[in-house]
């Protein structure tokens, strides 16, 4: 089964917007749990305009799941890692003003510089994963990296999914076979919701995770969090 880490960035961007402490990160990250999540994924960005490094490391003693942090590796955001030493590291290359992530690596002309950076994780034993778009030829690159997962980028697949579903996934589907072939692990995420999450689940083969934020945390406004994880397991779910 796919397992489900759900991204709570949105959790601080609500907090963030009072300030204080509510509603409270390191709740959220609890109740998800204890609601069938599968794990925690975060987002810190230099800025601290949601997550905040103090999250970071209050976060890490109570992720008893798996702990998923992305971004861009910034000199302080690898060390912050290297510290913290989560379950997994995705390696996101969003500028420092992009509103959310927009794009995947060129594993091609980055090679050398991730090669070096996911050594450093490895080295201390974290597992790593490379934010990438739905393009079979870069992922050659992305295994020559040392990385152990890719993360499919799948922006366009919402976008185009209630257009033309069969087209919409298509890519994903080839980049997919491709990383298989490449023994790399699969992980998935970007405007994954309720409404696309089963069809893509289903379709992807090796899918190993995909981490969910905005439309889940936007969601539970109306269903409730401990409703809205559910249902996402209901999505993920193979009978």
């Amino acid at each position: 089964m796919t397992k489900l880490s759900v991204n709570i960035n949105k959790i601080a961007t609500i907090r963030n917007a009072r300030g204080g402490e509510t509603p409270s990160v390191t709740e959220a990250a609890v109740k998800i749990q204890e609601f069938g999540g599968q794990g925690i994924t975060i987002h810190p960005r230099p800025d601290e305009r949601h997550i905040t490094r103090k999250d970071v490391y209050d976060l890490k003693p109570l992720v008893t799941t798996e702990f998923n942090i992305e971004g861009n590796p910034h000199r302080p955001f690898i060390d912050m890692v290297l510290e913290v030493k989560p379950e997994q590291v995705t390696l996101v290359p969003d500028a420092d003003d992009a509103i959310t992530s927009n794009a995947g690596w060129d594993t091609k002309r980055n090679l050398d510089f991730l090669t070096e950076i996911i050594a450093e994780f490895k080295n201390a034993g974290i597992r790593t994963s490379i934010f990438l778009d739905p393009i079979p030829e870069l992922v050659e690159y992305a295994a020559k990296t040392g990385a152990d997962r890719i993360e499919l980028y799948t922006e366009a697949y919402a976008k185009n999914y209630t257009i033309n579903k069969e087209s919409a996934i298509k890519p994903y589907y080839d980049t997919a076979v491709v990383a298989a072939d490449f023994g790399l692990g699969l992980n998935a995420g970007h405007d994954l919701s309720l409404d696309n999450l089963k069809y893509f689940a289903d379709n992807i083969p090796n899918l190993l995770e995909v981490s969910i934020g905005h439309a889940l945390i936007s969601e539970a406004l109306y269903m409730g969090l401990e409703n809205t994880v559910q249902a996402y397991l209901k999505r993920l779910a193979k009978w």
